[in-house]
């Protein structure tokens, strides 16, 4: 028996937009990861953070995009028929994240069409911003990712 998904290909049109997440970092999460993935004297030391341009300790960017891409996968991505990605064009990291900061994202779908080479599978372009909970936008990002095709009926 074929796995039937609540989102397909058809399901992210061109201009369509959502907002989703509410995680809120701590500083203990934040160095934790940073000690294993980014280990920067602003996202691990106090004391050096503190004496940096940051002016404290600041959540690596790849931390901010991990966090991103799951709330995405709680928000929808999950329930989809995801073939993956085959990769992210831009990402740009605005504004540090600290601890204490909520952070919530909006994916836009930018282009969208079929592939030429596998006419079940679509190719989606999205946009993603990350903000924190004073509205401000701390990362951004684009890229692609691959889903099949709604079945026929």
């Amino acid at each position: 028996m074929k796995k039937t998904y609540k989102y397909y290909w058809e399901d992210f049109p061109v201009g369509s937009s959502r907002e989703f997440g509410g995680v809120t970092l701590g500083k203990d999460e934040i160095i934790r990861f940073a000690r294993e993935f980014d280990p920067q004297p602003f996202h691990v030391d106090e004391a050096a953070a503190n004496e940096s341009a940051y002016g404290g300790i600041i959540a690596s960017g790849w931390h901010t995009c991990a966090l991103a891409m799951r709330m995405m996968c709680d928000a929808y991505l999950l329930e989809t028929a995801s073939m993956g990605s085959p990769g992210v064009d831009s990402i740009k990291w605005l504004k540090p994240v600290r601890p204490g900061d909520t952070l919530r994202v909006r994916s836009s779908v930018m282009e969208s069409r079929p592939l030429e080479s596998k006419p079940h599978v679509g190719l989606v372009r999205s946009g993603w911003e990350v903000f924190n909970q004073n509205n401000e936008c701390v990362m951004t990002m684009e890229g692609h990712g691959m889903f099949r095709r709604r079945p026929a009926a």
